[in-house]
């Protein structure tokens, strides 16, 4: 990475309550060197000017400590992960938290245990699989202090798919855009998967003009055991 993005990523985190050390930008430096050359063999990320990556990637991912409920010791799990994000970021910056990737692509899986391996993460597993199967095994069902997620999926789906994973009193970050319109949509699923929505919290990525928004969302109760449903009634019909 070029001096210039390695200054933008330092003043960048610590516009978000980050300090950055020497250690943490040489593993962002790492993940992004790894995260080209795999790209060139694998559709990883259409994002990868390295300025765009620092900011769309790397800063937005790290915007997640905005929520106030990653302080490091936590178990945390990433759905979707795609890459490893919001995911590697994190564990980057906390090493201290106990993080799960969560993934249906074989070949991101096998990225994401290489990237692991060579930035020495301990505490660390990645799992492939679906979200909506995983959710009902108990190794994983409401073993979690805090969800993730930065799908494109609107958020009466990203619930039931990421809310069995979390613990009661534990909570789900949705990672979203702009348009919050959806928060407003969702009262059936945030009822029946016994949940609530604490906080929306308004983010401004550094250097740029992207407006993002993180909904923190609690579990106040035990899960009805039909959820999650199957992927087909999830999407087909939504809470």
């Amino acid at each position: 990475m070029k001096q210039k993005s390695i200054e933008m990523l330092v003043q960048g985190a610590s516009s978000l309550g980050i300090t950055l050390e020497m250690f943490h930008v040489e593993h962002f430096q790492k993940f992004y060197s790894l995260l080209l050359k795999w790209n060139q063999k694998m559709n990883l990320t259409a994002i990868t000017e390295e300025e765009e990556v620092v900011i769309k990637h790397f800063l937005d991912s790290l915007s997640v400590i905005k929520s106030g409920k990653i302080k490091g010791g936590e178990k945390v799990i990433d759905i979707g992960t795609g890459a490893g994000f919001p995911g590697i970021p994190l564990k980057i910056v906390f090493p201290e938290i106990r993080l799960t990737l969560l993934e249906a692509s074989k070949k991101k899986v096998n990225f994401l245990n290489f990237l692991s391996q060579v930035l020495l993460f301990e505490g660390i597993e990645v799992i492939h699989g679906r979200a909506e199967e995983l959710g009902k095994v108990e190794r994983f069902r409401e073993k979690f202090d805090i969800a993730t997620a930065r799908a494109v999926a609107p958020l009466n789906i990203l619930l039931e798919y990421a809310v069995p994973f979390v613990r009661v009193g534990g909570h789900f970050i949705a990672m979203k855009g702009r348009d919050i319109e959806e928060v407003y949509q969702c009262k059936n699923a945030l009822e029946e998967l016994k949940c609530e929505i604490e906080d929306v919290i308004e983010v401004r990525l550094p250097f740029s003009d992207i407006l993002h928004h993180l909904i923190v969302v609690k579990k106040v109760d035990v899960l009805p055991s039909k959820y999650p449903r199957r992927e087909k009634a999830i999407r087909t019909k939504p809470l």
